[in-house]
């Protein structure tokens, strides 16, 4: 009996090996947020769950501090090091605090991402940008065309004159509007992503221009100040305002016909693919380097740059079919 005994009890630990070695080859990915308690970075952790039961061995760490500050993400990175996760995703408050953190991380054998807000090169691995310029540039002057199909005039209403980003998406709009025929862009105003100054801007605009038919804003402040310019001034029908805006604060102009679409990243399909790169180079299934392109499930690939950067996906089209879902979110 005691040898049965003994038996038993080797197959049980025997067992109980197996079982904890299989649980150990599960792949831990900590996706750290800015904050907690953010719908944006909750919807990027839904998508990041998403990846990891398409994976199969994935398991997912969502983690932050409980403010937007360097500190405090470098806390958590700490103790993500200490428990030697296998992969670290962030979405950076400082691009070059983070650093020396991260780079004790790699030098554990720990693979590091940034994803949505970048961290300097020497602090990460590789860098999922939501979009590109190029790509955002011609998704806010598309945006209008869909709903101009014998063309009209459009204009502008930007956020300051100095804005890098803002320039940098009109100057690519710029581009591909041969790509447009018929679309006509009759002026651009800044409205300083100050919502009173960007309402008088629009209405401004209006007034300029009788024969307006749509007004892009690529700033999440215009687009609100100009689609409640739109329906003040009565022209739900006429003008249709449309550029990157965020669903929460655009449901309202989607419901009244002040906006037909609006565009932005959409946070779950950016936690799907911050997992996807983050796995494949964690179990050495893809590796950083320029002109790499690393798998990221259904969203496609991610090729890298010089830098070690890439853009994810065009910016995502909200509309009155989906507004429900995405409002209540960020």
């Amino acid at each position: 009996m005691k040898k049965l005994t003994g038996l038993i009890t080797t197959v049980a630990m025997a067992t109980g090996l197996f079982a904890s070695a299989a649980a150990a080859e599960d792949v831990r990915i900590a996706l750290v947020v800015k904050a907690l308690g953010i719908g944006f970075f909750e919807a990027a952790a839904k998508g990041a769950e998403e990846a990891a039961s398409e994976l199969g061995d994935v398991e997912i760490i969502y983690t932050g501090p409980t403010d937007t500050t360097a500190e405090g993400q470098i806390e958590v990175i700490n103790s993500l090091i200490a428990q030697n996760v296998d992969a670290i995703a962030v979405s950076a408050n400082d691009t070059d605090a983070l650093v020396p953190t991260l780079k004790k991380a790699m030098q554990r054998g720990i693979t590091v991402i940034s994803w949505d807000s970048g961290v300097a090169e020497d602090g990460r691995q590789a860098h999922l940008n939501p979009s590109s310029n190029a790509l955002i540039g011609n998704m806010i002057v598309k945006l209008a065309a869909d709903h101009l199909p014998d063309g009209g005039d459009v204009a502008v209403l930007s956020a300051t004159t100095t804005s890098t980003n803002q320039n940098i998406w009109i100057e690519e709009m710029t581009k591909v509007l041969p790509n447009y025929p018929g679309i006509n862009v009759v002026g651009t105003v800044y409205g300083d992503d100050l919502a009173d100054k960007s309402y008088r801007e629009a209405q401004g605009l209006m007034q300029s221009y009788p024969d307006l038919d749509a007004i892009i804003a690529p700033t999440s402040v215009g687009i609100v100040a100009a689609a409640q310019a739109v329906a003040d001034a009565g022209k739900i029908g006429e003008v249709n305002v449309t550029g990157l805006g965020l669903p929460s604060e655009m449901a309202g102009a989607i419901e009244s016909g002040a906006s037909k679409s609006f565009a932005i990243w959409n946070p779950i399909d950016l936690g799907y693919s911050a997992t996807m790169i983050a796995y494949n180079l964690a179990t050495e299934k893809a590796t950083a380097e320029p002109g790499a392109s690393i798998p990221m499930g259904r969203m496609g690939e991610l090729t890298l740059d010089e830098t070690n950067s890439g853009a994810m996906a065009d910016p995502f089209v909200y509309d009155s079919s989906n507004i429900e879902d995405f409002k209540s979110i960020f």
